[in-house]
């Protein structure tokens, strides 16, 4: 039973009016189901979809999907299941309309016959992973190999939550967060996974907006992207959960919000960052953020951004270590808020995931200590240099200013570490 249709010519002018257009729908007690579909009549167009119950966010699929359906039990991913009865809205995501607009449709049908689709399951396999490398810690902790920047289906991600948990397996990791597209969706999913591939999921959610994205990381519920900037470090605070701001330099999503303090944690190393490794950005960017209040506490991290097989690139590009007490989410988010971190570029010369070989950069006992790093050269926050001559070297704390970075002979990052 269809029981609302939306059909309007939008313009430039509805998106400067309301970027987020809501369109509202009634559902009764008695409803088994609902199903959206929207209607782009210009590929160019890029509108974005997303549901809010009346007591809750639903979920977002961005410009992945058209079409989704909510069930007592079950829900296209992306979407939470369960019904109640009251007004919905659909959301739609104006992000890029043509210059003379575009005819838009959305319908809704209660009680249809539209299926949920199945998430696919990977092949159980295992390989080393990072934590049996034995980087040198503290007392009572291990440096583990992780990825904290990935999709799956649940956002435009290709590959399910299983397959991402085999993903991780094949390239060494130890742990990977799940950060869909402004949805929790993912959450309530990532221990089936976990378990079965003997990998750590973390809960994430990359909060998405035109002005810029951030990563949230912890189960701490949905954050509103429709706020500022700072209301999502805020919100991230008072629930206990990370703040990390994503590919702070990058194209048309650059971090563009305005903060009164410093993030938890700052994506320096984007897997964009691999298309010029003697890039200086990532260190202008951090010239910048040091001078908000608090920033002596933000964690340097990585993302591969992992989006679909066909991207060009694996997760692990790069490599975040994490000093941690085990690998569980929780002592994983402790050691990030702890400042215990360290990136690599992860990856060998054939761009296979490498985070045993890979040339590494730690603090260990206050000290640095640069491993696989011969012939590199380590470099301070103010351009100073000194080379590395051995395979595993410690070098005195009270040399240069943080971050530091190693790079080969030709200027290429290598690794980071605060």
């Amino acid at each position: 039973m269809t029981i609302a249709r939306f059909d309007r010519w939008l313009t430039v002018r509805d998106q400067i009016r309301e970027r987020y257009l809501e369109v509202p729908f009634d559902v009764p007690a008695t409803a088994g189901s609902i199903e959206v579909r929207l209607e782009v009549a210009d590929p160019a167009a890029v509108i974005d979809l997303g549901c809010m119950a009346p007591s809750r966010w639903c979920g977002w699929s961005g410009g992945a999907r058209r079409r989704f359906v909510v069930r007592p039990e079950q829900a296209t991913p992306g979407f939470l299941p369960g019904l109640e009865a009251g007004t919905w809205q659909v959301v739609l995501g104006l992000h890029q309309l043509p210059a003379d607009g575009v005819q838009v449709q959305v319908e809704i049908e209660l009680d249809g016959s539209g299926e949920v689709e199945a998430e696919a399951q990977a092949p159980v396999t295992d390989t080393v992973r990072g934590h049996t490398r034995g980087v040198p810690a503290a007392a009572g902790l291990t440096w583990y190999a992780g990825d904290l920047h990935a999709h799956t289906v649940h956002s435009d991600g290709t590959e399910s939550i299983d397959q991402l948990a085999a993903r991780a397996v094949a390239s060494g990791l130890d742990f990977v967060a799940v950060t869909d597209h402004n949805t929790t969706s993912h959450h309530r999913l990532l221990d089936g996974p976990a378990a079965r591939h003997s990998v750590t999921l973390l809960p994430g959610q990359e909060v998405t907006t035109a002005r810029g994205h951030a990563c949230v990381y912890g189960d701490i519920g949905w954050v509103d992207f429709r706020l500022s900037g700072q209301d999502w470090l805020d919100q991230a605070a008072r629930r206990g959960g990370l703040l990390s701001i994503s590919h702070p330099m990058e194209g048309d999503c650059a971090w563009q919000h305005r903060l009164d303090r410093a993030p938890h944690a700052l994506e320096l190393w984007h897997i964009s960052w691999f298309r010029d490794l003697t890039a200086t950005a990532p260190w202008a960017v951090w010239q910048l953020m040091e001078h908000l209040p608090g920033s002596e506490g933000t964690a340097v991290v990585g993302g591969s951004d992992f989006h679909t097989p066909g991207g060009g690139w694996t997760l692990g590009t790069p490599t975040t270590w994490v000093a941690a007490e085990d690998p569980s989410p929780e002592a994983i988010l402790a050691g990030m808020a702890a400042g215990r971190t360290a990136v690599s570029l992860g990856v060998r010369p054939d761009a296979s995931p490498d985070p045993l070989g890979s040339p590494l950069l730690v603090r260990h006992g206050g000290d640095l200590l640069a491993l696989a790093a011969a012939g590199a050269v380590l470099v301070d926050s103010d351009g100073a240099r000194r080379r590395v001559l051995t395979d595993k070297e410690r070098l005195p704390a009270d040399w240069g200013r943080a971050p530091y970075h190693l790079q080969d002979p030709v200027r290429r990052v290598l690794a980071v570490c605060r």
